[in-house]
């Protein structure tokens, strides 16, 4: 006999099965993730880790390139929890906090894996990387205008205690990065902040939920599976019935989906990022305790003789293809390199080593900025039968900052069957309020 059954605690529906000797046995919760870049990989962990320990949950993730083949393994990993501006973000604090755990977790998983696995997916974009997954040396913006510097100014004194601004002179900055080129003669820092290489992280992450559900599973209580699928999902209807939810996290892909195309308020934007190296016979290097530097154009050091800069912006793009053409590349080295060499005019005897790209999906301004989309889209996709259809896109520019935290409350909300444990900021898109 098959029983569909509600748990008080757990309101998304499980089958039990009834044997003669009346004994229970439950069989696994499914939940398909779609999209393994940043958002469906903080989703995947957080489902595992705030699922109850007796329950027997089988996680799917679905992406037809594999871990981080979208626009988050090419991003350019600098983190901070402040607009261009220098304010705190939306919901800054908690992004941030959320964020420093999960790269601590990302960190941990790494350090368990081969070397097969370390060099899995950054092969054909920096084949010789040897430096960190996660680089803390600070992030650098110097004052490139007066009314750029009297914002710096007066939101440096209110900055978050865990990720503070100091206002530098030029004689210090000299000390942490020589040669910089300050047009006013003055920088903000900070030293909390840090970039990551996005590649190496999204492996390491997936690395962390296969750990967990190995993990949790050998406690003997429940049992936890994590599997990832390289196969495209053309509609989600081709998954009904199969899973408890389908959390959408593709990105611009998203808007791809037959259910959702035209019906959610995204804007592409295809950037391209460069990757540039100082060649062996040069002599002087960036210091190895250089920061990061943020500017017109951004500089992500990933070591003295290794950095990535970014990046382009190509408005209502539909290429979500990460290569990149010799004339794609060119153009993109004569917008950026400009803007780049004003501030560090050292730049110039770096080589140039390859450029990716990426498709961002950028949400629409509000009032409390560009926030990411959330919620629950049976309404959307046609189905009212409990809450199975989610989506979680739209992070943009600040995917980093934002996936851990959402991500969470994305999971806890699937879990619970209940979108008001998301904040109405992010889902009231679909009202038409923002």
């Amino acid at each position: 006999m098959v029983m569909v059954v509600t748990s008080a605690t757990h309101s998304s529906p499980f089958l039990t099965f009834s044997s003669p000797s009346s004994s229970l046995s439950r069989p696994s919760l499914r939940y398909a993730v779609l999209g393994a870049g940043f958002a469906g990989l903080s989703v995947a962990w957080h489902l595992l880790r705030e699922s109850a320990k007796d329950l027997n949950i089988r996680i799917d993730i679905y992406d037809e390139i594999g871990i981080g083949g979208g626009a988050s393994g090419i991003s350019g990993g600098l983190i901070h929890p402040y607009s261009p501006k220098a304010k705190l973000l939306w919901k800054g604090a908690e992004c941030w906090n959320e964020c420093l755990k999960l790269l601590g977790v990302a960190e941990a998983a790494e350090a368990s894996m081969d070397s097969g696995q370390l060099n899995s997916g950054i092969s054909d974009f920096d084949p010789n990387l040897q430096g960190l997954m996660v680089r803390r040396r600070g992030i650098l913006r110097p004052a490139v205008s007066m009314k750029n510097m009297l914002l710096l100014s007066d939101n440096a004194r209110s900055c978050l205690s865990s990720c503070r601004i100091e206002t530098l002179e030029k004689d210090a900055v000299q000390n942490l990065a020589p040669n910089l080129c300050l047009p006013l003669n003055k920088a903000f820092y900070m030293p909390e902040a840090v970039n990551i290489h996005p590649q190496r992280y999204v492996q390491a992450l997936y690395t962390a939920c296969k750990n967990l559900a190995k993990e949790l599973s050998a406690s003997g209580v429940g049992e936890k599976e994590l599997h990832l699928h390289k196969k495209n999902v053309n509609k989600l209807t081709d998954l009904e019935g199969e899973y408890q939810a389908v959390i959408i996290c593709l990105g611009a892909k998203a808007d791809m989906l037959p259910e959702l195309a035209g019906r959610i308020p995204l804007r592409t934007c295809r950037g391209v990022v460069a990757h540039l190296k100082l060649s062996d016979d040069m002599g002087e290097e960036y210091p190895e305790t250089g920061p990061s530097i943020l500017s017109d154009a951004w500089l992500a050091i990933q070591g003295p003789r290794s950095l990535y800069m970014g990046s382009t912006w190509e408005w209502k793009s539909r290429n979500s293809s990460p290569n990149v053409s010799a004339s794609e590349s060119s153009q993109a080295l004569d917008e950026l390199l400009p803007k780049a060499c004003a501030i560090y005019p050292d730049l110039n005897k770096w080589s140039f080593a390859g450029a990716r790209a990426g498709l961002r999906a950028m949400p629409p301004l509000t009032a409390h900025g560009s926030l990411p989309l959330m919620g629950c889209v049976n309404d959307i996709v046609g189905e009212s039968k409990g809450c199975k259809y989610w989506l979680f896109a739209g992070l943009g520019a600040r995917g980093l900052l934002y996936h851990a935290w959402l991500g969470k409350l994305m999971a806890q909300a699937v879990l619970a069957c209940n979108e008001q444990l998301i904040p109405s900021e992010l889902t009231s898109w679909r009202k038409g309020t923002q």
